[in-house]
């Protein structure tokens, strides 16, 4: 028997700097989720990107400022997955 799949609405991103490649986000206790301009979506966890990376992208993201400067600069290939 096939589980339905839990269709999830990403939190659009504040974009306070204005120029952000980051459009929406969901924050999971072990991972983000992380939809960008482009309509690309990667998922980061603990496991990939480190808990310290993780907490301080969840900070950024509800503070709505360098979400996209911190994955660029720090994470870019350290993600689980790209869905799209």
């Amino acid at each position: 028997m096939l589980t339905p799949k839990r269709h999830r609405r990403l939190t659009q991103y504040k974009n306070l700097g204005g120029k952000s490649t980051v459009a929406r986000y969901e924050i999971l206790k072990d991972s983000m989720t992380i939809r960008f301009t482009d309509h690309t979506v990667y998922i980061y966890t603990n496991q990939t990107a480190d808990p310290v990376n993780i907490a301080k992208m969840k900070e950024l993201a509800i503070a709505g400022k360098g979400l996209g400067t911190f994955i660029d600069a720090n994470l870019k290939d350290r993600f689980l997955r790209k869905i799209r």
